[in-house]
C-alpha cells in the first residue's frame, strides 16, 4: 500500500476498474492484472477501485469479487492502493464483503448508498456506520443518488465524517452548492466520480477523482489535477476542455460498456460485459472512436 496522505488517503487519480471476462463470460484474473498493472504503470494511477459499477459488481459473485481482489493487490503491490467496493443494500451482506476484503488485502473500502430499498436518513446513517465499524480499513462514500435512489444527505455526511474511519467521498450527487457546504464543515477527502465535472469539484476544494474514462486517459486526467493544484488553472482548463469528448462520450450509454469497448481498442483486457448489459453496438462503437479521435486518443 502506498504510504497515506491525510488530504489525499486514496491519491489523486483512481480508476473504477473494469472487471476483465473470458469470451464465454469467465473471470479473465491474469487479464485483470494485466490491466491493473498498465493503469499503475503507464496510465499514472494512484488507486484501482475493483467491484464497484463498472467492475459490474451487480452481476459477480462474493467469490469472484475476493480472486479479482486478491489478483489486483498481487499485480499492483505497494505501487497503489486498491479499494474494494464492499456496498450493497443489505447491512449485513455489506459487512460480510468488507470484512472478506480486509482479509484479501484491499487499502480501503468503497461503500455506495443503499439502493433500491431507499432507507430514511437514520437507516442510511447506521447502515455506514454499521458497516465502517466491522473493519480497520478507511472507508469512502459513494454518493450517486441517480442510480440509488437515495442521497446520503449533507447532515448524515457531517455526522458520518465523525467516524474515524470514514475518510472520503466519491461524489456523483452533481450538486456543487451541497458538496461546498460539506467541505466547508468536514475534514472529508472528495473524489469527483462525474469525470467531466472533476475540475469544477476541485474548485470548490476535491482532491482528486475515481474515474471511467481513465481507463484510457489516466495521464492526462492526473495532468490536469496537477496543472490545478500547482496554480495553472489556465493549464487545467484546456485540459479539462480537450477531453470533453471522453469525458462525455463514455457515458452515451452505461460506462462500463464503452470503457470495456475502448480497452478492446486499446488491445487491453476488458471481454464483453454480462447480462443484464450488452456490448457496444456498431453505431456505438462509431461513435465512441470519434469521441477518442476529437480527445487525441487512438482508437
Amino acid at each position: 500500500m502506498r504510504q497515506p496522505d491525510e488530504v489525499r488517503p486514496f491519491g489523486r487519480l483512481l480508476t473504477a476498474m473494469v472487471t476483465p471476462f473470458t469470451t464465454d463470460g469467465e473471470l479473465d484474473l491474469a487479464g485483470a492484472q494485466r490491466l491493473a498493472t498498465h493503469l499503475v504503470d503507464e496510465q499514472r494511477h494512484d488507486g484501482l477501485v475493483i467491484s464497484g459499477t463498472t467492475g459490474e459488481s451487480a452481476t459477480t459473485t462474493d467469490e469472484e469479487k475476493e480472486r479479482l481482489l486478491r489478483a489486483v493487490v498481487e499485480a499492483v503491490g505497494d505501487r497503489a492502493t486498491v479499494v474494494a467496493g464492499a456496498g450493497t443494500n443489505d447491512t449485513a451482506h455489506t459487512v460480510h464483503l468488507a470484512r472478506a476484503a480486509e482479509k484479501a488485502g484491499a487499502d480501503g473500502l468503497l461503500l455506495v448508498t443503499p439502493y433500491y430499498n431507499r432507507p430514511p436518513a437514520a437507516g442510511v446513517l447506521a447502515h455506514f456506520r454499521t458497516a465502517a465499524d466491522a473493519t480497520g480499513l478507511p472507508v469512502m462514500l459513494y454518493d450517486i443518488p441517480a442510480r440509488t435512489g437515495t442521497a446520503i444527505g449533507t447532515e448524515n455526511l457531517v455526522r458520518l465524517a465523525e467516524h474515524p474511519r470514514v475518510v472520503a467521498v466519491k461524489d456523483a450527487l452533481g450538486d456543487l452548492e451541497a458538496t461546498s457546504w460539506v467541505l466547508a464543515r468536514t475534514d472529508l477527502a472528495y473524489y469527483s466520480g462525474d469525470d467531466k465535472v472533476t475540475l469544477p469539484l476541485l474548485s470548490v476544494g476535491a482532491v482528486g477523482v475515481v474515474g471511467v474514462p481513465t481507463h484510457v486517459v489516466g495521464s492526462r486526467t492526473k495532468d490536469m489535477i496537477e496543472a490545478y493544484e500547482r496554480g495553472d488553472v489556465a493549464g487545467a482548463l484546456a485540459l479539462h476542455r480537450a477531453l470533453l469528448p471522453v469525458f462525455s462520450g463514455f457515458f452515451r450509454t452505461q460506462g462500463v460498456i464503452l470503457a470495456k469497448a475502448a480497452l478492446r481498442l486499446a488491445g487491453l483486457p476488458a471481454g464483453p460485459v454480462r447480462l443484464p448489459l450488452v456490448d457496444a453496438t456498431e453505431a456505438e462503437l462509431a461513435t465512441l472512436r470519434e469521441d477518442l479521435a476529437a480527445a487525441g486518443v487512438a482508437g
